[in-house]
């Protein structure tokens, strides 16, 4: 692309071609990086790792990151519990059944948070259901609000997916093929609250 040579002083085309020698080395090294954790790294649950890769966009790295992140997701009981933890909604305030707020900004899991939120970009990147999704949801919310809503909803599938051992489905994402079927009505307003809480405080 002769980056260096489209400007016209000669310490800047210098300084410019350094720039670029370093960044091409830093890319390399990068990715031998990547290649030696993937190579080395001890994966205790290789179907969840598997499992972690069939969504769309996340790779090795990203899904070892989130793999270890999360640890078992059996500990959580329900999902809102684990997307509280990711730090993908706002924790609510309840006293005596009542509401009172939210708060816990910096509860949870910051590298989750973070892993999600980059998964969410690489998801609108790889599927075209996604970017009309995102189209609507910024147009009506904005561009932050919606990426941070699609982080929670993946946190919600991953969520799933993987309390049913099961792959990513893209198709049943859309549908809401994986939220619980509910037992009863309590049940069902916890979810309701919590999909709530995903759309109103996922870019807090």
């Amino acid at each position: 692309m002769n980056v260096a040579e489209r400007f016209a002083d000669p310490s800047v085309q210098k300084s410019a071609a350094a720039d670029l020698v370093l960044i091409d080395r830093l890319d390399e090294l990068i990715g031998e990086l990547e290649l030696y954790l993937v190579r080395t790294a001890k994966v205790d649950d290789v179907q969840t790792f598997h499992r972690l890769r069939s969504i769309p966009g996340v790779g090795k790295i990203l899904a070892l990151i989130l793999l270890y992140e999360m640890h078992d997701v059996a500990r959580f009981d329900r999902a809102g519990q684990f997307l509280s933890y990711a730090r993908l909604v706002r924790c609510a305030h309840e006293s005596a059944g009542k509401k009172l707020g939210t708060g816990g900004k910096k509860i949870g899991n910051a590298h989750l948070r973070w892993a999600f939120a980059e998964a969410a970009c690489l998801f609108l990147r790889s599927t075209s259901g996604a970017k009309k999704w995102k189209q609507k949801q910024a147009a009506q919310r904005g561009e932050g609000k919606a990426l941070a809503i699609l982080a929670a909803r993946l946190g919600r599938a991953v969520y799933h997916m993987l309390r049913k051992r099961e792959a990513f489905d893209e198709a049943r994402f859309w549908d809401g093929g994986h939220k619980q079927i509910p037992t009863d009505s309590s049940s069902l307003s916890r979810r309701q609250e919590a999909r709530s809480q995903e759309a109103t405080h996922a870019a807090d």
